[in-house]
């Protein structure tokens, strides 16, 4: 094998024609080391030693591997400038997530304390900020919510009326919250080790945003009574939403105009102030934390004011000082909460996943997912111990993290001492802020989701599934909830899969003169068919699932069908056995009638002839010699059928063009199965039936093997038809015929 020279752009290129019994001995293809079996698997996983130790500590503890390299001078001051402003952030956004989730604003600060020094010692995103999430509160809301009804907690009062009992209903929703948060997390530890972290591969991001911008439209809607300041009937299970926005609709002549004026008057300053911060955010050192400007001047009007005991605003109420002990959750829940804590484990892992690979790209540090599965699940599960609800990233907290000069896991850290000293010492505080405000932070926060849908206008122009994956999600989240609705996404997803290997784009390849090059006939002018060669190709792998449509497009585009010839050739077949029997009856006729004038004649003459003798054209057993009776040999008129049966196999030898050879380019296959090499092998058999010789093109070297063991190789289908690219097969074929001069002037040398 010689390589030609270099120059201008152009090469050229001289080798022999290569089939795969050819490569094996020109590469020297040697055997691939075999897989270790399970016992030696399992034998190395229990084998011990100081640095198999090590090795094991620093990854499932990453906080062991980055910690003592820690470069104080350089990350410090970073860390603590963002940890201040998440953790700034971390206050109103865990009291307002908190009211998604059913529970009491305190309980979304203890979900932002825990969780995040859980992260800070199993994570391994530098820039991810964990806690409370608007997404995954509204799915554990629904939880709490469907568990935990007010209507369950209605008491007879002492005069007749009924009344809620809201501790009572706080204490038993906290209960499912927690078990929920744990089930989830065990979930999440049990994926990471089994090493299932590629699980999130299946949820497509046009799958997710999707998810999340439903998510988001129910988060809304959730959030419309306490900004009207009505209470709507609550609705459970599919179509829910749209009963709810009903519902609210009859209810907004009982509006309370207190709470709608503080509702527009703080939905008016968050939004002014977070355009503020985006437009200048270059100019900003720190983005103005309007959140908490809101929050605690809403405090202070409303206790001064009196809005509480005048007005009748609803606000947040008790908050505890004090940290909670450890509370092991009620496991008899569990039963009816698994499929909900399956849910939130992928959906929450999903973002996490996304969000930490998404920075880990940008800065140039690699992210473990399997760990970060682990990392997600201690989060929660040890969290809900400390009566957390689950938690995820968070995209605000996470881009003001990195873009305020986060560094590494400190900086959640740092946040985590701010969010400490609120609960301890300040958390009382903000007993009188409203609820209207804390709805408020959480329809701004929403806007980066709402901004997804511009994902419809771009998807329309790239690509039509996607949009298709997306409307789907988000149409089934909204009308089905969030739990069936994400089951039916990531079922039709998977079907858009399934569609795509079912329905692959099948095309006939042509040669650009000059070059090697094997291009689609219909897409490229130049690209021309060879005579008699067709070059079939597949966009897309062959399996059980599409072989049969292999087989047919194969036919179409070749232009011949096997089955309506094999049903003419069975017709002439017959029809050719009906001829042949007449004739030997004629003939055994004949026969008789030659043998009685024979034996007339002997004795006649006294004179005992041969059989033979007599008729040199019978046998001396009474067969006939069929190539002595020119008039048994079918006429062209009797032989029509014949020949447009065998059109295939004898207009190339009368001149004519005629297919003689098909190529079939298996290149994108990257597997077989045994319904892909029954397939190949009746391709072989029926093609070689009406004279059309199929090669194979373009193996992968794992896709031979599996041939190799499924025993397609054989005396009828040898190695040798199978070559290392389409244009192998092309030489290899003109060579044979002797053509190369006559078809397309093709030589081993290609010229580019």
């Amino acid at each position: 094998m010689e390589d030609g020279h270099l120059s201008l752009g152009k090469y050229i290129v001289r080798r022999e024609v290569l089939d795969e019994s050819r490569l094996d001995v020109v590469a020297q293809k040697g055997t691939r080391p075999s897989k270790p079996t399970v016992c030696e698997q399992l034998k190395e996983m229990l084998r011990c030693s100081v640095p198999r130790l090590k090795g094991i500590l620093l990854t499932w503890i990453p906080v062991l591997s980055w910690l003592p390299k820690y470069t104080f001078r350089e990350n410090i001051i970073g860390d603590v400038i963002s940890g201040c402003s998440v953790g700034i952030m971390h206050l109103p956004q865990g009291m307002a997530y908190a009211l998604l989730a059913s529970l009491r604003p305190v309980f979304g600060l203890y979900s932002s304390l825990y969780p995040v020094l859980v992260y800070f010692i199993f994570g391994t995103s530098r820039h991810i900020s964990v806690g409370t999430f608007a997404v995954i509160s509204i799915m554990v809301g629904s939880v709490t919510e469907r568990l935990a009804p007010d209507s369950n907690f209605i008491v007879n009062g002492t005069n007749g009326t009924e009344s809620l009992n809201v501790s009572e209903r706080d204490s038993y929703r906290v209960q499912i919250a927690c078990s929920l948060t744990v089930l989830t997390g065990i979930f999440q530890i049990l994926l990471g080790v089994v090493r299932f972290g590629f699980v999130v591969t299946y949820l497509s991001e046009p799958l997710i945003r999707g998810y999340t911008t439903a998510s988001a439209c129910h988060v809304c809607v959730s959030q419309l009574k306490y900004l009207f300041g009505v209470t709507p009937t609550r609705f459970t299970g599919p179509f829910s939403i749209i009963y709810t926005v009903v519902e609210i609709f009859k209810l907004l002549p009982q509006t309370r105009i207190p709470e709608l004026v503080v509702s527009l008057v703080s939905l008016t300053i968050l939004i002014l102030f977070k355009q503020i911060n985006d437009c200048h955010k270059r100019k900003l050192p720190l983005p103005i934390p309007i959140e908490l400007i809101v929050i605690i001047t809403a405090t202070i009007i409303t206790y001064f004011c009196g809005l509480r005991s005048e007005y009748l605003i609803d606000v947040v109420g008790e908050i505890p000082s004090g940290l909670k002990a450890p509370h092991v959750p009620d496991t008899t829940l569990f039963s009816k909460i698994i499929v909900d804590a399956f849910t939130v484990a992928i959906v929450g892992y999903a973002i996490t996943i996304s969000l930490g690979k998404t920075f880990a790209l940008k800065h140039g540090y690699k992210v473990d997912s399997n760990q970060e599965l682990v990392a997600a699940g201690l989060c929660n599960a040890i969290g809900g111990l400390f009566q957390c609800y689950a938690v995820t990233a968070s995209l605000s907290r996470s881009l003001v993290q990195e873009s305020t000069g986060g560094k590494t896991q400190v900086a959640g850290l740092v946040s985590s001492v701010i969010v400490l000293i609120t609960v301890l010492k300040i958390g009382s505080l903000f007993e009188d802020l409203p609820k209207a405000v804390l709805s408020t932070i959480v329809f701004v926060n929403l806007k980066g989701m709402f901004k997804q849908f511009t994902d419809i206008p771009m998807l329309w122009r790239t690509n039509s599934v996607d949009l298709l994956v997306w409307l789907v999600t988000f149409i089934s989240t909204i009308l089905f909830n969030l739990d069936m609705g994400l089951a039916v996404s990531i079922g039709f997803s998977m079907l858009t899969v399934i569609f795509k290997t079912q329905l692959p784009r099948y095309s006939i390849l042509g040669n650009v003169a000059g070059t090697d090059l094997y291009l689609d006939t219909e897409a490229y002018r130049e690209a021309k068919e060879i005579p008699g060669i067709k070059i079939f190709h597949s966009s897309a792998t062959i399996n059980f699932t599409n072989a049969e449509m292999y087989f047919e497009s194969l036919q179409e585009k070749s232009g011949i069908n096997i089955g309506k010839l094999q049903t003419e050739k069975k017709k002439w077949e017959a029809k050719q056995k009906r001829k042949q029997a007449k004739e030997r009856k004629r003939e055994k006729d004949k026969a008789k009638k030659n043998q009685k004038l024979n034996e007339r004649r002997n004795n006649l003459n006294g004179t005992v002839l041969n059989q033979t003798d007599t008729d040199p054209n019978l046998t001396g057993k009474g067969h006939v010699n069929w190539a002595y009776y020119p008039d048994i040999v079918i006429s062209d008129s009797d032989s029509d059928t014949y020949e447009v049966i065998m059109e295939v196999s004898h207009q190339y030898e009368s001149g004519k063009k005629s297919i003689h050879s098909i190529i079939l380019d298996v290149s994108m296959t990257s597997s077989v199965d045994t319904v892909t090499v029954k397939t190949l092998k009746k391709i072989f058999g029926d093609f070689g039936d009406i004279g059309v010789t199929i090669y194979l093109a373009g193996c992968q070297a794992c896709v031979v093997e599996q041939m190799e063991r499924a025993n397609l190789f054989s005396e009828s289908i040898p190695k040798s038809w199978l070559f290392v690219s389409v244009h192998d097969a092309v030489l290899h074929i003109l060579k044979k015929l002797r053509e190369e001069d006559v078809v397309l002037g093709l030589s081993c040398d290609t010229q580019m």
